[in-house]
């Protein structure tokens, strides 16, 4: 698929390899774990360049820009070129706080 076309969430959120399967993507659209603007996504919902999300991985909130556009999965070396992670860094300092926790247990 070309770039810059928009494309399914559920599919660019496969294609970018933040879900190791569409159908695992399409599920967290379903459980209300994608989000823009605080209104959650349906996986049919189409995306574009420039558009950003929020995907809810508790502990935190993870948030993502849309750099480009693919229905087509990649290799992690393109992921960069595609999606940036916009993440604040106090979602940042949670998640290693967690991480410490479970490291301690």
């Amino acid at each position: 698929m070309k770039t810059n076309e928009p494309v399914r969430i559920d599919k660019y959120l496969w294609a970018v390899r933040l879900f190791k399967t569409r159908s695992l993507a399409a599920e967290a659209c379903d459980k209300n774990r994608v989000s823009t603007n605080g209104q959650s996504l349906k996986a049919s919902r189409m995306v574009k360049p420039g558009d950003t999300f929020d995907l809810r991985q508790p502990p935190i909130v993870r948030s993502f820009r849309v750099i480009q556009t693919s229905g087509n999965r990649m290799g992690a070396k393109l992921v960069p070129e595609f999606i940036k992670d916009i993440t604040s860094p106090e979602q940042m300092q949670v998640l290693e706080m967690a991480k410490l926790a479970q490291a301690m247990n």
